[in-house]
């Protein structure tokens, strides 16, 4: 009998559907987007032609897999120049003469006044160069071009101070002191050299999948423009479009449910991030009729799933 009634009830309930529009349960609110990702881009520290790619599209890399190298036939030039320098010093270190004579001196002095120009300018250098990286005006390696600058200066002054003590003092200790300093800023200038030549093979900053190469073996990067592109396991996100009046009602970290044609089920993300500024709007004055236009872009971080960027989606809110 209740099973009777009950399908008696559904039966007038579609009827009543039919005949009165707007009768019939209200479908939940849906919204379309799109997925993206966040890639991580590896780019050589100086301009360069590419000798070789140790990766390919696809591939999977983990942190510190090497990724691509850069011709380095003058950084290993000037490395094998550090090293003799470094031979030069030792070799005066070890064949000291004592006292000198006041020209020598008055060369000295004048060097030494040189070299305190010059380290003024490089502290200026460094300064001016740390606010413009801070202002992103700058590159990474234009900053430590600079600060290595600055420290190239501060060891010649270092250097030209002890050889004038050496020189105003005719005791052999002192000019060994000097010898010392010369053969310490040769081996600093090896271990810059032995930096720049590492610099020629670009490593993986994050682990992930190798997304796309920009360039080809043979082909000049410039410094500071991407080679490779690597998605990181976790970077995908959706983004999509909610009217103003639905804005209000979100937060960060409401759970929306994900899905797209032929997508597995089960799909959810986390929204991430909010826009402040309203989308697809014409320059008017917004009235209460204007409002309904308004649309915010709101993104969410996909849980897990395997989507690709740029394809389509739509989105529900999850209870």
């Amino acid at each position: 009998m209740e099973a009777f009634l009950a399908s008696v009830l559904a039966f007038f309930v579609g009827v009543i559907a039919l005949v009165i529009p707007g009768f019939r349960t209200a479908e939940p609110p849906r919204w379309n987007g799109y997925v993206e990702a966040d890639y991580v881009y590896a780019a050589p520290l100086g301009a360069g032609q590419i000798a070789t790619l140790a990766v390919r599209e696809g591939d999977t890399v983990a942190v510190g897999d090497v990724l691509f190298t850069l011709g380095h036939g003058q950084q290993q030039a000037m490395l094998d120049s550090a090293e003799a320098g470094v031979a030069v010093a030792e070799a005066n270190l070890a064949n000291l003469t004592t006292g000198s004579r006041q020209d020598e001196i008055d060369v000295i002095r004048a060097t030494l006044s040189k070299a305190q120009s010059d380290l003024s300018l490089a502290r200026d250098n460094s300064a001016r160069s740390g606010k413009l990286f801070a202002e992103g005006i700058v590159t990474q390696a234009q900053l430590d071009q600079a600060r290595a600058s600055l420290a190239s200066a501060e060891a010649a002054v270092r250097q030209l101070q002890a050889q004038l003590k050496v020189a105003e003092l005719p005791a052999r200790d002192a000019q060994r002191l000097a010898a010392e300093a010369n053969v310490a800023m040769a081996r600093a200038a090896v271990e810059k050299a032995a930096s720049e030549l590492a610099d020629r093979s670009v490593l993986a900053p994050a682990a992930g999948r190798i997304e796309r190469l920009f360039f080809d073996a043979g082909e000049v990067a410039a410094a500071g423009a991407p080679v490779v592109a690597i998605l990181p396991e976790g970077a995908l996100k959706v983004k999509f479009y909610l009217p103003e009046a639905v804005r209000q009602s979100f937060a960060l970290g409401d759970r929306v449910a994900v899905s797209c044609d032929g997508c597995a089920a089960g799909l959810t993300a986390s929204v991430s991030y909010f826009a402040a500024d309203p989308q697809f709007t014409p320059p008017v004055i917004y009235s209460r009729d204007e409002r309904s236009r308004l649309s915010f872009l709101a993104e969410a971080t996909l849980d897990a799933g395997t989507l690709h960027p740029g394809q389509p989606v739509t989105l529900e809110r999850l209870p």
